[in-house]
């Protein structure tokens, strides 16, 4: 007997469109989005006028998706929404990164300083950049203000909360510092960064991740979900996990950034960080 769409059972075919090809749609979408960036903001500086043109038209047909697609319910409507949720976070990666939107400081660190005024230095390399996160947030919250499909909005916000925690934890002291993933003009920033095997937040920050990661996969899976809920929860719960994994990253005695040494090409005439 075929079991009633109400008790929560899918067929297999049913779970991989709304599970796992969300999953393998958000692992290559990290993948590739972030060796992109990589690859673009190691071009020469001449080259960034086009590729923060090309930002601009792609933050405001993000911008224009989320409107459109605030009420859409359906899978179409998730991935939408998940991928302009994205694109918005990439301006904000791709603007920093190119130096467009960084902070009022922009010298190598103070080598005396420490402890207050050590990170007082650190927010003001970066203070722009966090206000325009969280004026993109609020953009997005706006736009699907009380909307059905809100999959935009989380996905922004699941990134900017694990991205803060990574510098946070960058800052205090990880095995891995990444970098060579600075652009050749942000190299300073390499001065504001500590080399230590692990600090005291990692443990928290992994933790809280992994349970969130957890949350969000159940809520996708929950009996009863909507193809906007099971997909939608599907990236989120990926992108969790992702952020996760790149946690780990940074304390694991490995060359993790080799995955995206094809991205790496444009900085090979970089010079070294200063540490």
């Amino acid at each position: 007997m075929r079991c009633p769409p109400t008790c929560g059972w899918r067929r297999p075919g049913d779970a991989m469109i709304q599970y796992g090809l969300p999953a393998l749609f958000a692992l290559f979408v990290w993948w590739f989005s972030t060796g992109a960036i990589i690859y673009l903001d190691g071009l020469p500086q001449r080259s960034f006028r086009w590729s923060l043109l090309g930002a601009n038209v792609m933050l405001f047909g993000a911008l224009h998706g989320l409107l459109a697609g605030r009420a859409d319910q359906s899978i179409a409507g998730a991935y939408g929404a998940f991928t302009c949720g994205l694109l918005v976070w990439a301006w904000q990666e791709m603007t920093f990164l190119m130096g467009a939107v960084t902070g009022p400081r922009r010298d190598a660190a103070d080598p005396q300083a420490i402890g207050a005024r050590r990170f007082r230095q650190a927010v003001s390399v970066v203070l722009y950049h966090e206000l325009a996160i969280a004026a993109g947030a609020a953009m997005i919250a706006a736009l699907t203000w009380g909307a059905a499909n809100r999959i935009g909005l989380y996905t922004y916000l699941l990134l900017w909360g694990m991205r803060t925690s990574a510098k946070l934890n960058l800052f205090l002291g990880v095995r891995n510092l990444s970098v060579e993933l600075l652009p050749p003009h942000l190299r300073y920033l390499g001065g504001y960064l500590c080399r230590r095997p692990m600090n005291r937040l990692f443990p928290f920050s992994v933790g809280l991740g992994s349970l969130l990661t957890v949350l969000l996969a159940r809520h996708a899976a929950v009996p009863g979900a909507s193809d906007l809920q099971a997909t939608g929860f599907s990236f989120l719960a990926t992108m969790m996990g992702l952020a996760v994994l790149e946690h780990w990253f940074m304390v694991v005695p490995l060359p993790v950034n080799s995955i995206w040494a094809w991205g790496l090409r444009s900085h090979a005439a970089a010079p070294p960080a200063v540490l």
